[in-house]
């Protein structure tokens, strides 16, 4: 199969068949065997009658149904690891994202050697409430994981090839660093192509507001963080705890020295727990301490991880 379509939704009943037509006739003009999958994240509307619909008419149809919404990440998720194409793609189902993107998204997937292809959308339909946090957003996302000829990281138009939907894990709301991800899993030929962002036809947008923004830094702390010291937490907490306890030990023993040379010289000197830099110095080497046990104990969670030697093998010969 050429191209397999991934579209998660949520309440979109009255743009799926547009959607759809759309699709099937992109793809018969170019000549591509397809199939597009649809993943209802638990919508209250008519969306999985009208996939049952769909599917009824066209044999390249198929659904998932969520009992519940669980989000954009898990929907992907789910998607992916029923894909069957050799170019996978993925677009949002409320038709802001043009179907008429898809045969230069494949091409460059499978001509042009790119393991993943986000869509760019320079000019947006969205209001500047949207708009201007996503380019802070996109600015810190490019400086943080390295890749710095994306403009949108979250654009949900993205052509994948199989390899890459198979072997990385959407989870929470990771769906916004694929790229990161990719990059991560060791699929680094990552480009770009500019597409049409369209205005909303139906419904409503489901933009959550400045909490998306809060939580996709946070997330996008924690997947650089994974990244980079999440089979070694020894080499982080380790570091900091150490260099916290000699500070603070050093403190210390200048406290200690200093009283004993007071006492020596017969000058009159207040008791050491009195003195305020007794009890920093107490409290670094405490602290010191803990970051050290925290990263002993992440090191021997790390190492007895089922993943721990989860490795991406690209070839092999005569095994």
């Amino acid at each position: 199969m050429d191209i397999s379509v991934v579209i998660p939704l949520y309440n979109e009943d009255e743009s799926i068949p547009e959607l759809y037509s759309w699709i099937e006739r992109v793809m018969k003009e170019n000549g591509y065997s397809f199939e597009v999958i649809f993943v209802n994240d638990g919508s209250t509307d008519n969306s999985w009658t009208v996939i049952n619909h769909l599917s009824e008419e066209h044999t390249n149809v198929k659904g998932i149904k969520f009992r519940r919404n669980y989000g954009k990440s898990p929907a992907l998720y789910c998607g992916f690891k029923e894909a069957q194409g050799d170019v996978v793609i993925t677009m949002d189902a409320d038709l802001q994202d043009s179907p008429d993107e898809i045969p230069g998204l494949y091409d460059m997937i499978i001509n042009g050697g790119y393991d993943l292809v986000s869509g760019y959308k320079q000019k947006r339909y969205d209001p500047l409430s949207k708009t201007i946090p996503t380019k802070l957003f996109n600015a810190t996302a490019r400086k943080v994981s390295g890749i710095k000829n994306l403009h949108d990281f979250n654009c949900g138009l993205k052509a994948y090839r199989k390899d890459v939907v198979k072997n990385i894990e959407v989870y929470g709301e990771m769906h916004r660093f694929i790229p990161y991800l990719a990059k991560n899993a060791g699929f680094d030929k990552i480009g770009e192509k500019v597409v049409h962002h369209q205005a909303r036809k139906y419904g409503k947008s489901k933009f959550m507001g400045l909490n998306r923004f809060v939580n996709g830094y946070l997330d996008l702390m924690t997947l650089w963080f994974l990244s980079t010291f999440g089979r070694k937490p020894m080499h982080v907490f380790g570091f900091l705890g150490t260099i916290m306890f000699f500070i603070g030990f050093l403190a210390a023993a200048w406290i200690g020295i200093d009283k004993l040379w007071a006492l020596a010289h017969h000058i009159p000197q207040r008791l050491v727990t009195d003195s305020p830099y007794f009890y920093i110095s107490l409290t670094m080497m405490i602290i010191g301490t803990q970051l050290f046990l925290a990263g002993f104990v992440g090191d021997l969670i790390s190492r007895n991880s089922q993943g721990r030697n989860d490795y991406q093998i690209e070839k092999t010969v005569n095994l």
